[in-house]
Protein backbone atom coordinates (compact mmCIF):
# COMPACT_ATOMS: atom_id res chain seq x y z
CA UNK A 1 0.00 0.00 0.00
CA UNK A 2 2.81 2.40 0.86
CA UNK A 3 4.36 1.75 -2.55
CA UNK A 4 1.12 2.66 -4.29
CA UNK A 5 0.79 6.01 -2.51
CA UNK A 6 3.28 7.96 -4.70
CA UNK A 7 1.61 6.65 -7.85
CA UNK A 8 -1.82 7.64 -6.54
CA UNK A 9 -0.48 11.10 -5.76
CA UNK A 10 0.90 11.47 -9.26
CA UNK A 11 -2.39 10.30 -10.78
CA UNK A 12 -4.29 12.84 -8.72
CA UNK A 13 -1.90 15.54 -9.86
CA UNK A 14 -2.54 14.52 -13.45
CA UNK A 15 -6.29 14.82 -13.03
CA UNK A 16 -5.86 18.26 -11.51
CA UNK A 17 -3.59 19.41 -14.35
CA UNK A 18 -4.25 22.85 -15.78
CA UNK A 19 -3.37 24.59 -19.02
CA UNK A 20 -1.48 27.78 -18.36
CA UNK A 21 -1.41 30.82 -20.61
CA UNK A 22 -4.32 32.73 -22.19
CA UNK A 23 -7.03 30.92 -24.13
CA UNK A 24 -7.61 32.26 -27.63
CA UNK A 25 -10.72 34.36 -28.13
CA UNK A 26 -11.89 35.11 -31.65
CA UNK A 27 -11.89 38.87 -32.36
CA UNK A 28 -15.30 40.51 -32.37
CA UNK A 29 -16.71 41.42 -35.81
CA UNK A 30 -17.16 45.12 -36.65
CA UNK A 31 -20.33 46.74 -35.34
CA UNK A 32 -21.19 48.66 -38.53
CA UNK A 33 -23.02 47.32 -41.58
CA UNK A 34 -21.46 49.59 -44.22
CA UNK A 35 -18.01 50.04 -45.73
CA UNK A 36 -18.27 53.82 -46.19
CA UNK A 37 -20.02 56.63 -44.34
CA UNK A 38 -23.52 57.53 -45.48
CA UNK A 39 -22.37 60.88 -46.91
CA UNK A 40 -19.65 59.10 -48.92
CA UNK A 41 -21.83 56.38 -50.41
CA UNK A 42 -21.51 56.56 -54.22
CA UNK A 43 -24.65 57.38 -56.15
CA UNK A 44 -25.68 54.64 -58.55
CA UNK A 45 -25.59 55.81 -62.17
CA UNK A 46 -26.24 52.80 -64.33
CA UNK A 47 -24.14 49.67 -64.44
CA UNK A 48 -24.25 46.86 -61.86
CA UNK A 49 -25.54 47.69 -58.37
CA UNK A 50 -23.99 46.44 -55.13
CA UNK A 51 -26.29 44.08 -53.23
CA UNK A 52 -25.12 43.47 -49.68
CA UNK A 53 -25.81 40.08 -48.16
CA UNK A 54 -24.07 36.72 -48.22
CA UNK A 55 -21.63 37.79 -50.90
CA UNK A 56 -20.40 36.01 -54.03
CA UNK A 57 -20.65 32.29 -54.51
CA UNK A 58 -17.60 30.03 -54.93
CA UNK A 59 -17.75 30.20 -58.75
CA UNK A 60 -18.24 33.95 -58.97
CA UNK A 61 -16.57 34.24 -62.38
CA UNK A 62 -19.59 32.49 -63.98
CA UNK A 63 -21.47 35.80 -63.56
CA UNK A 64 -19.70 37.08 -66.70
CA UNK A 65 -21.55 34.51 -68.81
CA UNK A 66 -18.54 33.10 -70.68
CA UNK A 67 -18.14 29.30 -70.79
CA UNK A 68 -14.66 29.79 -72.26
CA UNK A 69 -13.64 31.89 -69.26
CA UNK A 70 -15.09 29.28 -66.90
CA UNK A 71 -13.03 26.57 -68.59
CA UNK A 72 -9.80 28.57 -68.29
CA UNK A 73 -10.33 29.22 -64.59
CA UNK A 74 -11.03 25.51 -64.02
CA UNK A 75 -7.83 24.63 -65.88
CA UNK A 76 -5.86 27.02 -63.70
CA UNK A 77 -7.36 25.56 -60.52
CA UNK A 78 -6.34 22.09 -61.64
CA UNK A 79 -2.92 22.73 -63.17
CA UNK A 80 -1.37 25.93 -61.80
CA UNK A 81 1.97 24.87 -60.30
CA UNK A 82 2.07 27.47 -57.54
CA UNK A 83 -1.32 26.18 -56.35
CA UNK A 84 0.05 22.63 -56.37
CA UNK A 85 2.92 23.80 -54.16
CA UNK A 86 0.47 25.56 -51.86
CA UNK A 87 -1.64 22.41 -51.57
CA UNK A 88 1.45 20.36 -50.69
CA UNK A 89 2.48 22.90 -48.04
CA UNK A 90 -1.01 22.66 -46.55
CA UNK A 91 -0.73 18.87 -46.34
CA UNK A 92 2.65 19.28 -44.64
CA UNK A 93 1.06 21.53 -42.01
CA UNK A 94 -1.75 19.05 -41.44
CA UNK A 95 0.70 16.20 -40.91
CA UNK A 96 2.52 18.40 -38.40
CA UNK A 97 -0.62 18.37 -36.25
CA UNK A 98 -0.56 14.57 -36.11
CA UNK A 99 3.17 14.55 -35.35
CA UNK A 100 2.81 17.00 -32.45
CA UNK A 101 -0.34 15.31 -31.13
CA UNK A 102 1.54 12.00 -31.02
CA UNK A 103 3.83 13.47 -28.37
CA UNK A 104 0.92 13.65 -25.93
CA UNK A 105 0.44 9.88 -26.03
CA UNK A 106 2.58 7.27 -24.24
CA UNK A 107 5.85 6.69 -26.07
CA UNK A 108 6.71 2.99 -26.47
CA UNK A 109 10.04 1.68 -27.78
CA UNK A 110 11.64 -1.76 -28.08
CA UNK A 111 15.29 -2.67 -28.39
CA UNK A 112 17.54 -5.68 -28.95
CA UNK A 113 21.30 -5.95 -28.65
CA UNK A 114 24.08 -8.46 -29.16
CA UNK A 115 27.31 -7.74 -27.30
CA UNK A 116 30.65 -9.39 -26.71
CA UNK A 117 32.00 -8.34 -23.34
CA UNK A 118 35.11 -8.74 -21.22
CA UNK A 119 34.71 -8.25 -17.48
CA UNK A 120 37.57 -6.30 -15.87
CA UNK A 121 37.88 -8.21 -12.58
CA UNK A 122 40.67 -5.97 -11.35
CA UNK A 123 38.20 -3.11 -11.39
CA UNK A 124 36.22 -4.94 -8.72
CA UNK A 125 39.30 -5.66 -6.55
CA UNK A 126 39.90 -9.23 -7.72
CA UNK A 127 43.02 -10.81 -9.13
CA UNK A 128 42.16 -12.09 -12.61
CA UNK A 129 44.76 -14.90 -12.32
CA UNK A 130 42.90 -16.38 -9.40
CA UNK A 131 40.02 -17.21 -11.76
CA UNK A 132 42.11 -19.19 -14.16
CA UNK A 133 44.78 -18.88 -16.76
CA UNK A 134 42.54 -16.99 -19.14
CA UNK A 135 42.33 -13.99 -16.81
CA UNK A 136 39.29 -11.73 -17.33
CA UNK A 137 36.30 -13.72 -18.64
CA UNK A 138 34.98 -12.90 -22.15
CA UNK A 139 31.42 -13.83 -23.11
CA UNK A 140 28.49 -12.95 -25.39
CA UNK A 141 25.39 -11.18 -24.09
CA UNK A 142 22.01 -11.19 -25.79
CA UNK A 143 19.31 -8.81 -24.61
CA UNK A 144 15.85 -7.67 -25.58
CA UNK A 145 13.64 -5.15 -23.90
CA UNK A 146 11.40 -2.17 -24.17
CA UNK A 147 10.12 0.87 -22.38
CA UNK A 148 7.24 3.25 -22.06
CA UNK A 149 7.24 6.89 -21.00
CA UNK A 150 4.40 9.31 -20.53
CA UNK A 151 4.56 13.06 -19.94
CA UNK A 152 1.73 14.07 -17.61
CA UNK A 153 1.76 17.56 -19.20
CA UNK A 154 0.58 19.06 -15.91
CA UNK A 155 0.57 22.63 -17.20
CA UNK A 156 -0.55 22.01 -20.78
CA UNK A 157 2.66 22.75 -22.64
CA UNK A 158 2.17 19.84 -25.05
CA UNK A 159 -1.53 20.60 -25.36
CA UNK A 160 -0.64 24.14 -26.40
CA UNK A 161 1.83 22.75 -28.94
CA UNK A 162 -0.98 20.77 -30.58
CA UNK A 163 -3.19 23.86 -30.47
CA UNK A 164 -0.45 25.92 -32.10
CA UNK A 165 0.15 23.32 -34.82
CA UNK A 166 -3.59 23.23 -35.58
CA UNK A 167 -3.72 27.04 -35.75
CA UNK A 168 -0.74 27.13 -38.11
CA UNK A 169 -2.42 24.51 -40.30
CA UNK A 170 -5.55 26.68 -40.28
CA UNK A 171 -3.46 29.67 -41.37
CA UNK A 172 -1.95 27.56 -44.16
CA UNK A 173 -5.43 26.47 -45.24
CA UNK A 174 -6.55 30.09 -45.47
CA UNK A 175 -3.36 31.02 -47.33
CA UNK A 176 -4.09 28.21 -49.80
CA UNK A 177 -7.68 29.39 -50.23
CA UNK A 178 -6.45 32.94 -50.81
CA UNK A 179 -3.97 31.65 -53.40
CA UNK A 180 -6.77 29.88 -55.31
CA UNK A 181 -8.92 32.98 -55.15
CA UNK A 182 -6.04 35.16 -56.34
CA UNK A 183 -5.23 32.87 -59.27
CA UNK A 184 -8.90 32.83 -60.31
CA UNK A 185 -8.93 36.64 -60.18
CA UNK A 186 -5.72 36.89 -62.18
CA UNK A 187 -7.05 34.54 -64.87
CA UNK A 188 -10.23 36.62 -65.19
CA UNK A 189 -8.22 39.84 -65.28
CA UNK A 190 -5.86 38.44 -67.91
CA UNK A 191 -8.72 37.26 -70.11
CA UNK A 192 -10.33 40.70 -69.86
CA UNK A 193 -6.98 42.30 -70.71
CA UNK A 194 -6.75 40.11 -73.84
CA UNK A 195 -10.29 41.11 -74.82
CA UNK A 196 -9.47 44.80 -74.31
CA UNK A 197 -6.30 44.59 -76.41
CA UNK A 198 -8.11 42.74 -79.19
CA UNK A 199 -10.80 45.43 -79.15
CA UNK A 200 -8.12 48.11 -79.40
CA UNK A 201 -6.59 46.25 -82.34
CA UNK A 202 -9.99 46.19 -84.06
CA UNK A 203 -10.33 49.93 -83.45
CA UNK A 204 -6.82 50.51 -84.81
CA UNK A 205 -7.59 48.50 -87.95
CA UNK A 206 -10.80 50.45 -88.46
CA UNK A 207 -8.83 53.66 -88.10
CA UNK A 208 -6.29 52.46 -90.67
CA UNK A 209 -9.14 51.77 -93.07
CA UNK A 210 -10.38 55.34 -92.53
CA UNK A 211 -6.85 56.65 -93.03
CA UNK A 212 -6.59 54.77 -96.30
CA UNK A 213 -9.90 56.24 -97.46
CA UNK A 214 -8.59 59.71 -96.59
CA UNK A 215 -5.43 59.06 -98.64
CA UNK A 216 -7.54 57.90 -101.59
CA UNK A 217 -9.81 60.93 -101.24
CA UNK A 218 -6.97 63.48 -101.17
CA UNK A 219 -5.22 61.79 -104.07
CA UNK A 220 -8.44 61.85 -106.12
CA UNK A 221 -8.87 65.57 -105.35
CA UNK A 222 -5.27 66.22 -106.40
CA UNK A 223 -5.73 64.42 -109.70
CA UNK A 224 -8.92 66.39 -110.30
CA UNK A 225 -7.02 69.62 -109.76
CA UNK A 226 -8.90 70.46 -106.51
CA UNK A 227 -6.21 69.44 -104.01
CA UNK A 228 -2.49 69.59 -103.47
CA UNK A 229 0.31 67.11 -103.01
CA UNK A 230 0.81 68.49 -99.49
CA UNK A 231 -2.65 67.25 -98.54
CA UNK A 232 -1.84 63.80 -99.95
CA UNK A 233 1.44 63.64 -98.04
CA UNK A 234 -0.26 64.73 -94.82
CA UNK A 235 -2.82 61.94 -95.21
CA UNK A 236 -0.11 59.38 -96.01
CA UNK A 237 1.91 60.52 -92.98
CA UNK A 238 -1.12 59.99 -90.72
CA UNK A 239 -1.62 56.50 -92.15
CA UNK A 240 2.03 55.59 -91.56
CA UNK A 241 1.92 56.88 -87.97
CA UNK A 242 -1.22 54.95 -87.15
CA UNK A 243 0.28 51.76 -88.57
CA UNK A 244 3.05 52.08 -85.97
CA UNK A 245 0.60 51.39 -83.13
CA UNK A 246 -0.32 47.91 -84.38
CA UNK A 247 3.04 46.19 -83.59
CA UNK A 248 2.87 47.53 -80.03
CA UNK A 249 -0.64 46.21 -79.56
CA UNK A 250 0.30 42.85 -81.07
CA UNK A 251 3.21 42.59 -78.61
CA UNK A 252 0.93 43.44 -75.69
CA UNK A 253 -1.50 40.76 -76.87
CA UNK A 254 1.29 38.16 -77.12
CA UNK A 255 2.55 38.98 -73.63
CA UNK A 256 -1.00 38.80 -72.22
CA UNK A 257 -1.51 35.36 -73.80
CA UNK A 258 1.82 34.13 -72.46
CA UNK A 259 0.93 35.27 -68.93
CA UNK A 260 -2.44 33.55 -69.19
CA UNK A 261 -0.67 30.34 -70.20
CA UNK A 262 1.58 30.59 -67.13
CA UNK A 263 -1.46 31.02 -64.88
CA UNK A 264 -3.17 28.03 -66.46
CA UNK A 265 -0.02 25.96 -65.98
CA UNK A 266 0.83 25.21 -69.61
CA UNK A 267 3.26 26.50 -72.21
CA UNK A 268 2.04 29.27 -74.56
CA UNK A 269 1.96 26.76 -77.42
CA UNK A 270 -0.49 24.56 -75.43
CA UNK A 271 -2.87 27.33 -74.39
CA UNK A 272 -5.22 27.16 -77.36
CA UNK A 273 -7.30 29.95 -78.90
CA UNK A 274 -8.01 33.10 -76.91
CA UNK A 275 -10.22 35.02 -79.32
CA UNK A 276 -11.97 37.05 -76.64
CA UNK A 277 -13.78 40.33 -77.23
CA UNK A 278 -15.34 42.65 -74.68
CA UNK A 279 -18.75 41.81 -76.13
CA UNK A 280 -18.23 38.19 -75.03
CA UNK A 281 -18.72 39.13 -71.38
CA UNK A 282 -21.99 40.06 -69.72
CA UNK A 283 -21.98 42.81 -67.15
CA UNK A 284 -23.86 41.51 -64.08
CA UNK A 285 -26.99 43.46 -63.21
CA UNK A 286 -25.88 43.42 -59.57
CA UNK A 287 -22.86 42.28 -57.58
CA UNK A 288 -23.48 40.48 -54.27
CA UNK A 289 -21.25 42.07 -51.62
CA UNK A 290 -20.52 40.46 -48.27
CA UNK A 291 -21.60 42.44 -45.20
CA UNK A 292 -18.69 43.82 -43.12
CA UNK A 293 -19.61 41.63 -40.14
CA UNK A 294 -19.47 38.56 -42.38
CA UNK A 295 -16.42 39.57 -44.41
CA UNK A 296 -14.12 39.05 -41.40
CA UNK A 297 -15.40 35.47 -41.14
CA UNK A 298 -15.19 34.78 -44.87
CA UNK A 299 -12.29 36.55 -46.54
CA UNK A 300 -9.23 34.23 -46.60
CA UNK A 301 -6.54 36.79 -45.77
CA UNK A 302 -8.49 37.96 -42.70
CA UNK A 303 -9.04 34.37 -41.57
CA UNK A 304 -5.35 33.69 -42.11
CA UNK A 305 -4.41 36.62 -39.86
CA UNK A 306 -6.89 35.38 -37.27
CA UNK A 307 -5.34 31.89 -37.32
CA UNK A 308 -1.86 33.39 -36.98
CA UNK A 309 -3.10 35.32 -33.92
CA UNK A 310 -4.40 32.02 -32.53
CA UNK A 311 -1.01 30.37 -33.13
CA UNK A 312 0.78 33.25 -31.40
CA UNK A 313 -1.57 32.97 -28.40
CA UNK A 314 -0.86 29.24 -28.15
CA UNK A 315 2.87 30.04 -28.37
CA UNK A 316 2.50 32.24 -25.29
CA UNK A 317 0.96 29.26 -23.48
CA UNK A 318 3.89 27.06 -24.51
CA UNK A 319 6.41 29.61 -23.22
CA UNK A 320 4.47 29.96 -19.96
CA UNK A 321 4.31 26.19 -19.40
CA UNK A 322 8.11 25.98 -19.56
CA UNK A 323 8.25 28.00 -16.33
CA UNK A 324 6.55 25.17 -14.42
CA UNK A 325 7.65 21.65 -13.35
CA UNK A 326 7.20 18.66 -15.62
CA UNK A 327 6.50 15.11 -14.44
CA UNK A 328 7.21 12.01 -16.50
CA UNK A 329 6.13 8.44 -15.75
CA UNK A 330 7.81 5.42 -17.25
CA UNK A 331 8.73 1.79 -17.10
CA UNK A 332 11.30 -0.45 -18.74
CA UNK A 333 11.73 -4.19 -18.99
CA UNK A 334 14.79 -6.03 -20.23
CA UNK A 335 15.93 -9.62 -20.52
CA UNK A 336 19.55 -10.52 -21.06
CA UNK A 337 21.41 -13.83 -21.21
CA UNK A 338 24.79 -15.08 -22.43
CA UNK A 339 22.87 -17.85 -24.14
CA UNK A 340 20.51 -16.79 -26.89
CA UNK A 341 18.26 -19.73 -26.11
CA UNK A 342 17.53 -18.34 -22.65
CA UNK A 343 17.02 -14.70 -23.66
CA UNK A 344 13.25 -14.97 -23.14
CA UNK A 345 13.44 -16.99 -19.93
CA UNK A 346 11.76 -15.21 -17.01
CA UNK A 347 14.77 -15.93 -14.86
CA UNK A 348 16.79 -13.37 -16.81
CA UNK A 349 14.21 -10.58 -16.56
CA UNK A 350 14.71 -7.13 -15.05
CA UNK A 351 12.31 -4.18 -14.91
CA UNK A 352 12.14 -0.62 -13.76
CA UNK A 353 9.16 1.61 -12.92
CA UNK A 354 9.90 5.27 -12.38
CA UNK A 355 8.52 8.76 -12.01
CA UNK A 356 10.63 11.85 -12.59
CA UNK A 357 10.14 15.56 -12.11
CA UNK A 358 12.00 18.38 -13.80
CA UNK A 359 11.62 21.90 -12.49
CA UNK A 360 13.32 25.01 -13.86
CA UNK A 361 15.40 26.79 -11.20
CA UNK A 362 17.88 29.03 -13.01
CA UNK A 363 18.25 29.52 -16.77
CA UNK A 364 19.81 32.95 -16.82
CA UNK A 365 16.47 34.64 -17.56
CA UNK A 366 15.98 32.70 -20.80
CA UNK A 367 12.54 31.30 -19.99
CA UNK A 368 11.16 34.63 -18.80
CA UNK A 369 12.57 36.36 -21.89
CA UNK A 370 10.94 33.75 -24.12
CA UNK A 371 7.61 34.36 -22.38
CA UNK A 372 7.90 38.13 -22.85
CA UNK A 373 8.86 37.58 -26.48
CA UNK A 374 5.81 35.35 -26.98
CA UNK A 375 3.61 38.06 -25.46
CA UNK A 376 5.08 40.58 -27.92
CA UNK A 377 4.34 38.10 -30.71
CA UNK A 378 0.68 38.01 -29.66
CA UNK A 379 0.51 41.81 -29.71
CA UNK A 380 2.14 41.91 -33.16
CA UNK A 381 -0.26 39.29 -34.53
CA UNK A 382 -3.24 41.20 -33.10
CA UNK A 383 -2.07 44.44 -34.73
CA UNK A 384 -1.53 42.64 -38.04
CA UNK A 385 -5.05 41.23 -37.83
CA UNK A 386 -6.57 44.66 -37.24
CA UNK A 387 -4.55 46.14 -40.13
CA UNK A 388 -5.64 43.32 -42.45
CA UNK A 389 -9.29 44.00 -41.62
CA UNK A 390 -8.93 47.74 -42.18
CA UNK A 391 -7.15 47.25 -45.51
CA UNK A 392 -9.81 44.80 -46.66
CA UNK A 393 -12.57 47.25 -45.80
CA UNK A 394 -10.72 50.03 -47.61
CA UNK A 395 -10.32 47.88 -50.71
CA UNK A 396 -14.03 47.05 -50.78
CA UNK A 397 -14.92 50.72 -50.25
CA UNK A 398 -12.72 51.72 -53.20
CA UNK A 399 -14.33 49.15 -55.46
CA UNK A 400 -17.85 50.11 -54.42
CA UNK A 401 -17.04 53.66 -55.48
CA UNK A 402 -15.56 52.36 -58.74
CA UNK A 403 -18.77 50.42 -59.40
CA UNK A 404 -20.70 53.69 -59.81
CA UNK A 405 -17.94 55.85 -61.25
CA UNK A 406 -17.05 53.30 -63.93
CA UNK A 407 -20.66 53.22 -65.10
CA UNK A 408 -20.71 57.01 -65.35
CA UNK A 409 -17.40 57.02 -67.20
CA UNK A 410 -18.60 54.44 -69.74
CA UNK A 411 -21.73 56.48 -70.42
CA UNK A 412 -19.67 59.67 -70.81
CA UNK A 413 -17.29 57.97 -73.23
CA UNK A 414 -20.19 56.63 -75.29
CA UNK A 415 -21.43 60.17 -75.68
CA UNK A 416 -17.92 61.32 -76.61
CA UNK A 417 -17.68 58.62 -79.30
CA UNK A 418 -21.07 59.64 -80.71
CA UNK A 419 -20.07 63.32 -80.88
CA UNK A 420 -16.63 62.52 -82.36
CA UNK A 421 -18.22 60.27 -84.99
CA UNK A 422 -20.61 62.99 -86.13
CA UNK A 423 -17.80 65.55 -86.16
CA UNK A 424 -15.66 63.26 -88.30
CA UNK A 425 -18.47 62.70 -90.81
CA UNK A 426 -19.11 66.44 -91.13
CA UNK A 427 -15.39 67.15 -91.56
CA UNK A 428 -15.15 64.63 -94.37
CA UNK A 429 -18.16 66.06 -96.15
CA UNK A 430 -16.83 69.60 -95.72
CA UNK A 431 -13.47 68.53 -97.16
CA UNK A 432 -15.09 66.82 -100.11
CA UNK A 433 -16.88 70.05 -101.15
CA UNK A 434 -13.81 72.19 -100.52
CA UNK A 435 -15.03 74.06 -97.43
CA UNK A 436 -12.21 72.82 -95.18
CA UNK A 437 -8.68 71.48 -95.40
CA UNK A 438 -7.21 68.05 -94.80
CA UNK A 439 -5.88 69.02 -91.35
CA UNK A 440 -9.42 69.42 -90.07
CA UNK A 441 -10.23 65.92 -91.32
CA UNK A 442 -7.13 64.48 -89.67
CA UNK A 443 -7.91 66.24 -86.40
CA UNK A 444 -11.45 64.88 -86.38
CA UNK A 445 -10.12 61.38 -87.12
CA UNK A 446 -7.70 61.70 -84.20
CA UNK A 447 -10.43 62.83 -81.81
CA UNK A 448 -12.62 59.93 -82.90
CA UNK A 449 -9.77 57.44 -82.38
CA UNK A 450 -9.10 58.80 -78.90
CA UNK A 451 -12.78 58.62 -77.99
CA UNK A 452 -13.07 55.02 -79.22
CA UNK A 453 -9.92 53.97 -77.34
CA UNK A 454 -11.12 55.68 -74.16
CA UNK A 455 -14.47 53.91 -74.41
CA UNK A 456 -12.81 50.53 -74.90
CA UNK A 457 -10.57 51.14 -71.88
CA UNK A 458 -13.51 52.33 -69.75
CA UNK A 459 -15.52 49.20 -70.59
CA UNK A 460 -12.55 46.96 -69.83
CA UNK A 461 -11.89 48.79 -66.54
CA UNK A 462 -15.54 48.40 -65.55
CA UNK A 463 -15.39 44.63 -66.08
CA UNK A 464 -12.05 44.34 -64.27
CA UNK A 465 -13.31 46.32 -61.25
CA UNK A 466 -16.41 44.13 -61.04
CA UNK A 467 -14.13 41.08 -61.01
CA UNK A 468 -11.94 42.71 -58.33
CA UNK A 469 -15.01 43.37 -56.20
CA UNK A 470 -16.00 39.71 -56.49
CA UNK A 471 -12.52 38.69 -55.36
CA UNK A 472 -12.48 41.25 -52.53
CA UNK A 473 -15.66 39.90 -50.93
CA UNK A 474 -15.59 36.23 -51.95
CA UNK A 475 -14.74 33.39 -49.61
CA UNK A 476 -11.92 30.95 -50.03
CA UNK A 477 -11.99 28.67 -53.06
CA UNK A 478 -11.61 24.94 -52.42
CA UNK A 479 -11.59 21.99 -54.78
CA UNK A 480 -14.98 20.85 -53.48
CA UNK A 481 -16.51 24.29 -53.89
CA UNK A 482 -15.06 24.69 -57.35
CA UNK A 483 -16.67 21.48 -58.49
CA UNK A 484 -20.19 22.59 -57.58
Amino acid sequence: MKKLFPLALIAASSLAACTVGPDFERPEPPAGDAYVAANEAPAQAGGPAARQGEGPGPRWWAAFGSPELDALVDRAMAHNHSLAASDATLEQARQRIAAVAGGRLPQVDVNARVEREEVNLAGFGFDPSSFGADGNPVFDLYSVGGGITYDLDLFGGRKRQVEQAAAKAEAELRRTEAAHLTIAGRVVNQVLAIAAIRTRIETANALLADDQRTVDLTDARRRAGKGTMVEVLNAQSQLANDRGELPQLEQQLAEARHMLAILVGVSPAELGPTDFDLEDFALPASVPVTLPSQLVHKRPDILQSEAELHAATAGLGIATARLYPDITLGATIEQGSPDIGNVLDSGFRAFDIFAGITAPIFHGGTLKAEQRGAQAGVEAAAATYRQTVIEAFGQVADLLSALSNDARLVETQRQAVDIASRSRDLSRKSFQVGNSGILQVLDSDRLYEQARSSLDEARARQLRNVARLYVATAGGWTGAAGAE
